[in-house]
């Protein structure tokens, strides 16, 4: 969070990119996974202000857990011993919105898109209720907190890891206005 700070302050550390590119080779030691929004506007390792190989980032259009990325997300908890997740939502969420325009307008989307969005509809559905806000944030907001949920009862490798407070797992939301991020 204060690499965040630093990144929205528009005053991130210097870092020569090429420095450490051999010790890289012989392994990794990342000090967190994040699960973010595959949006081209949100990139991780700048947002947190981190260098190579600091961050282990798996991205996916509305940052939802699937088999292949829950596999990814054991491997690093399991054997690069990474001690935190994080589920990286954003504002403004392309995925998010086409969930709400499937449910209110009765969108229809082609290809493997309505897997997708059947995974977001919940949190939509969940954001409806809320009073303030815009639907498109709230919605998005409670996505993170659903994954964020689902990933602290992942059996067999994440839930266990999480229930030994080996690991901890939280939520977050992007704002592409001020690069700032919030826990949620």
């Amino acid at each position: 969070m204060d690499g965040n700070a630093r990144y929205a302050a528009n005053a991130p550390n210097e870092r020569d990119f090429s420095s450490g590119r051999a010790a890289r080779v012989q392994a990794q030691y990342p000090i967190a996974t994040i699960l973010s929004c595959a949006d081209s506007r949100v990139a991780p390792e700048f947002a947190f202000d981190q260098g190579p190989g600091d961050l282990f980032v798996l991205r996916v259009a509305g940052n939802v857990v699937n088999p292949d990325l829950l596999a990814s997300l054991e491997y690093g908890a399991q054997f690069l011993g990474v001690p935190l997740i994080m589920v990286l939502g954003h504002t403004g969420c392309g995925a998010v919105d086409a969930a709400i325009k499937v449910l209110k307008a009765k969108a229809v989307l082609p290809g493997h898109l309505p897997g997708l969005i059947s995974a977001i509809k919940p949190a939509v559905i969940a954001a409806e209720k809320t009073k303030t806000g815009n639907l498109l944030d709230n919605a998005a907001a409670e996505n993170v907190r659903r994954q964020v949920a689902r990933l602290k009862r992942s059996p067999p490798i994440v839930q266990k890891l999480y229930e030994s407070k080996k690991i901890d797992i939280v939520g977050g939301m992007y704002d592409l206005a001020t690069g700032k991020i919030a826990l949620v």
